[in-house]
């Protein structure tokens, strides 16, 4: 006879799930013993719950098929919400099967008794309980679907005395149902964006990670176009190598071209985005917005052409509609304007720039120790990194710096929490990413405030032989919010953090570690750790005031910084 943990473990494994993540618990254990027998799936066991779901988070996101967490009852699934918060608005496909109390005490506010299906009922596209062997498969094939097929969470709940029942004999093997192919936008729609484009003027295109399977389309458009790329920062892994119209990114971590070039056209194209921001999204413009999700179709600004439909097939229908156009100065500009940007950027990052800077901090007094500017920690991480390195970021100045200095070439990958904008998942979603491939390369870009929130997972690199690399920005501060205050012309308060060593604390915990406080030593301690085949990290302390000038300021936020600076000034003396 087959169990009904059993039956649902082999059907997982039969899709091709190859980890489960997770914390072992009473209500779970049929399906953590199933897991134990079945030689496909790997067992990942995390200090905390919140690190299973950012870290499947991480598998959906970078396979694009579905990933596993677990949670036993009460708290255990609770810790969940986060990280499928963060699968939730990445659409990423996760299935988190979650424990409950045994049937019998459901209802009677039993001790660490919650009712799932309420508490999972905005996070997830399915949420039910199984009560009943005869509800298998069809329970099981429903949660699988839903998550799959609408692009995000499902939950499935097993009280503590079901997971072991006996599923009726015969019952067949879940069917699950393959996602759906992509097609094209209707003609009439296409023709009236070849109209537009053709007779709108200059465009720029706007461009997300929902067109990344329609590369050769999107570039084929722009050079039609003569139009300047604009990248979200989830499409800098599909878009940004030996793409001559990208320039960059815009909003708080952007840079001047990208605004510019969204400031100076005539008309917008948005492709495979729902890019957040209204007010780096210039109005007055014509705009023809083309995705697969109809809800996105004008949610951030107003559309006058809709193309509802996959970008590559609805590109391959739009394309012979338009006559080339020569690149005019709409284009040169921008991309002469994002060349003389990212100049400056690696000037930042020159150690040249540093050693000069420290000389003249040593001459007032000043710590040079504590200058190492973040800018050259993510150049000299690009220069030692892979071709196909695998890329996370905690959300927050990690995410910045990563964001303008390390370009996603060859075959390199980048997931993070873009969309939710949590704290602390960089180095979970590395683990995720570590575990589909441990000779691949992967590197997490971690705040030192993300980090020491699930301080305690550093220990499931080293159980589970999982060789990431965690570059730790050590600034001792919540970077962003300190910015945030100071542009508001606040100064900065409950931002600091007082942090232990981080790379001894590493290092008790058996990882390979080491920090680093002089800028001469960077470039050989970020090469060091990267050559490793051991979970390493590395605790580089960072200057806590450099400060990243997004692409376009504002006369209030200039004025706000400095009365800050002032108000800072005054209070310290």
């Amino acid at each position: 006879m087959t169990t009904i943990a059993e039956l649902i473990v082999e059907s997982l494994a039969e899709h091709g799930v190859r980890t489960v993540w997770g914390v072992v618990g009473d209500a779970l254990n049929p399906v953590t013993d199933a897991i134990r027998r079945e030689e496909r799936v790997e067992w990942v066991g995390v200090r905390h719950e919140e690190v299973a779901a950012f870290a499947a988070s991480a598998q959906a996101q970078l396979t694009d098929d579905l990933a596993v967490c677990m949670g036993t009852v009460g708290p255990g699934a609770i810790h969940l919400l986060n990280g499928l918060y963060d699968a939730k608005k990445s659409h990423a496909p996760v299935l988190a099967i979650c424990g409950q109390v045994p049937l019998g005490e459901v209802g009677t506010d039993f001790f660490q008794e919650v009712d799932n299906n309420r508490l999972f009922s905005d996070v997830a596209l399915f949420a039910e309980t199984v009560t009943s062997p005869e509800q298998m498969p069809h329970l099981l094939e429903r949660a699988v679907n839903a998550a799959i097929g609408g692009r995000g969470v499902a939950v499935l709940t097993l009280p503590g005395d079901v997971g072991g029942l006996d599923v009726p004999k015969g019952v067949r093997a879940p069917r699950f149902a393959p996602a759906p192919r992509p097609s094209a936008a209707p003609d009439a729609d296409v023709a009236r964006a070849a109209e537009l484009l053709a007779t709108g003027g200059e465009a720029t295109l706007l461009v997300g990670c929902g067109a990344r399977g329609a590369r050769a389309e999107v570039l084929e458009l722009a050079r039609v176009l003569g139009a300047p790329m604009v990248l979200t920062l989830k499409a800098k892994e599909g878009f940004e190598h030996d793409n001559p119209y990208a320039v960059g990114q815009t909003g708080l971590i952007g840079n001047p071209a990208a605004t510019k070039a969204l400031e100076d056209a005539d008309v917008l194209v948005l492709v495979g985005t729902d890019f957040p921001y209204r007010d780096w999204i210039p109005t007055g413009k014509r705009v023809v917005q083309l995705d697969a999700r109809a809800t996105h179709i004008g949610r951030r600004t107003s559309v006058e052409v809709a193309l509802v439909g996959d970008a590559g097939e609805t590109l391959r229908t739009l394309l012979p509609h338009l006559q080339p156009r020569e690149a005019g100065k709409h284009l040169t500009g921008a991309q002469e304007k994002y060349a003389d940007w990212l100049q400056g950027q690696h000037r930042l990052a020159d150690p040249e720039h540093d050693k000069s800077l420290l000389g003249r901090l040593r001459s007032v007094g000043d710590n040079p120790q504590s200058r190492i500017r973040p800018e050259a920690v993510a150049m000299a991480v690009d220069r030692h990194a892979g071709a196909d390195t695998v890329f996370t970021s905690d959300t927050g100045m990690s995410t910045v710096w990563l964001s303008r200095l390390v370009p996603m070439s060859g075959s390199r990958r980048l997931v993070g929490s873009y969309n939710l904008g949590s704290m602390a998942n960089a180095m979970p979603m590395a683990l995720g990413a570590q575990a589909l491939d441990r000779e691949r390369q992967v590197v997490a870009f971690c705040g030192d405030g993300g980090l020491m929130m699930l301080l305690g997972d550093l220990r499931t690199a080293v159980t589970h032989h999982l060789p990431v690399v965690l570059v730790v920005f050590d600034n001792g501060r919540l970077g962003m919010v300190k910015l945030e205050q100071e542009q508001g012309g606040l100064p900065e308060f409950g931002t600091v953090l007082d942090n232990p060593d981080i790379a001894a604390v590493a290092t008790a915990m058996g990882l390979t570690a080491r920090r680093v406080t002089d800028p001469d030593d960077l470039d050989e301690a970020i090469a060091t750790a990267l050559a490793s085949r051991t979970p390493y990290l590395l605790d580089v302390v960072t200057n806590p005031d450099e400060v990243a000038v997004p692409g376009k300021t504002t006369p209030s936020q200039a004025w706000g910084f400095a009365i800050a600076k002032a108000k800072e000034q005054i209070t310290s003396a």
